[in-house]
C-alpha cells in the first residue's frame, strides 16, 4: 500500500517508517508544523526531520507557513480538550493531502508515543478517514517505543523534551521550575 505517515518528529518516525517498510509499504511523511511551539521549536524537530528523512531516503511533505494565531483560536476555551482538537487537526490535514495524493491509506507517528491518547488517536483517525473517504491505517507502533528511543539516541537526533504545542511546554518547563522551587525552598530551610 501506499501510506502518507504524519510525522510529529524525526525521533518518534524511527520505528514506524521501518515497520511500514518491513511490512512492504512505499511510506512517504507529512510534517505537519502549525502545533509546534515556539517556532524555534518547530524549526529544530523540521530540521531534525529533514535530516534524517535524508538518512533513510524517507519522501516528506513538509507544511508550509506556521498558524499559531489559527491554532490559538482552535484552543483558547478548549483548553481541556486540546490533544483531540489537535489530533484531529493533524489528521484530517493529512487524510486531505493523502486523498489528493491518491495514497491508499494515511497513518500517523502519534500512534507510536506511549504518551498520546492511543485509543482517541486511533478513533479520531478512522472518523476521519471515513469523512475524507481514505482509510486510516491503524497499528500500535508502542511494541517499538524503546528501539527507537535508543536508535534516535544513537543517532544523535534532536530529542524534544514536549510534546509541541504550548500548552504542552508550560506542563513540562513549568512543573520543573515549580520542582526546583520547592527543593530550592526546603534546602534554605533546613
Amino acid at each position: 500500500m501506499k501510506i502518507l505517515l504524519h510525522i510529529c518528529c524525526a525521533p518518534c518516525s524511527i520505528y514506524p517508517v521501518k515497520t511500514l517498510r518491513e511490512e512492504g509499504h512505499n511510506t512517504m511523511g507529512f510534517f505537519y508544523r502549525g502545533n509546534i511551539h515556539p517556532f524555534t521549536e518547530c524549526v529544530k524537530r523540521e530540521e531534525a526531520l529533514r535530516s534524517h528523512a535524508v538518512d533513510i531516503d524517507l519522501p516528506v511533505i513538509y507544511q508550509k507557513g506556521y498558524d499559531l494565531e489559527g491554532f490559538l483560536k482552535k484552543m483558547v476555551f478548549r483548553e481541556s480538550n486540546r490533544c483531540s482538537i489537535c489530533y484531529h487537526e493533524r489528521l484530517r490535514t493529512t487524510a486531505n493531502i493523502a486523498k489528493r495524493g491518491k495514497f491508499d491509506r494515511f497513518s500517523t507517528t502519534l500512534l507510536y508515543s506511549k504518551f498520546q491518547k492511543h485509543q482517541e488517536i486511533k478513533s479520531i483517525g478512522n472518523a476521519v478517514g471515513r469523512s475524507v473517504g481514505i482509510p486510516f491505517y491503524y497499528r500500535d507502533f508502542r511494541t517499538g517505543w524503546k528501539e527507537g528511543v535508543l536508535e534516535s539516541k544513537r543517532l544523535g537526533i534532536y530529542r524534544q523534551q514536549y510534546c509541541g504545542c504550548i500548552y504542552s511546554e508550560k506542563e513540562r518547563y513549568y512543573r520543573l521550575s515549580e520542582d526546583r522551587s520547592l527543593l530550592n525552598r526546603s534546602t534554605s530551610d533546613v
